[in-house]
């Protein structure tokens, strides 16, 4: 991975303490969603790739002023040429094979890849990245895993996803290795269904009120 994609990744990390993870069924909805998130000061957007409108929700979303739309769920080299092509601006995976990594970079489509493990982290650290998506976060062992990591592995920072709630999510932003973390309470796939937007932006300013205490 290049030095300006690293620097990319972490810049995004820095703009906001939560990264909205989206599941959008209806293009309609994406551009109130995306305004809704961005006035409530949560810029960085990541829509998953787990619906058949999911690419076009991307686009739309990359329409509104003060977004930065990443693509989220990237599981194959395909994946990452349909998200390039829609407008991302980013990739999230929850793991990293070396076929994504490739893709990522020959696309030049910064990368935000998942470890669950110290090998993990420690494979992905020696290729250039230093911010890694923590997943599943509760699954793998949550906040008392990424305590052990930061002992050992000082110069590696985390975003943890997969379980983060309002109830842990200050824990989990209050840990040094920690620079944000994504959430999908911010926005339920029922409640943007719903068209909730004041609610949502709602959410989006409390969630701001959370801080890392992470050096980005």
């Amino acid at each position: 991975m290049t030095h300006t994609a690293s620097a990319y990744i972490r810049q995004l990390a820095g703009l906001a303490p939560i990264i909205p993870v989206l599941v959008v069924d209806h293009v309609e909805h994406a551009e109130p969603l995306a305004r809704a998130l961005v006035a409530g000061g949560l810029p960085v957007l990541e829509v998953t790739l787990r619906t058949e409108c999911a690419l076009e929700v991307i686009t739309a979303m990359c329409r509104v002023e003060g977004a930065y739309v990443g693509a989220g769920t990237l599981v194959t080299p395909d994946d990452v040429s349909a998200a390039v092509a829609a407008g991302a601006t980013f990739g999230v995976s929850p793991g990293a094979p070396d076929a994504l990594i490739g893709a990522c970079a020959q696309a030049g489509l910064p990368f935000l890849p998942g470890a669950a493990t110290a090998t993990e982290a420690m494979r992905l650290h020696a290729m250039g990245f230093d911010i890694l998506k923590f997943f599943p976060a509760e699954g793998a062992g949550g906040i008392t895993t990424l305590k052990g990591f930061g002992g050992p592995l000082p110069d590696i920072s985390f975003c943890p996803t997969g379980g983060v709630s309002p109830q842990n999510a200050q824990d989990y932003l209050s840990l040094p290795n920690v620079v944000c973390a994504g959430g999908s309470w911010i926005a339920p796939a029922d409640m943007v269904a719903a068209q909730k937007w004041d609610e949502i932006e709602a959410r989006a300013r409390a969630a701001t009120k959370l801080r890392s205490h992470a050096i980005v």
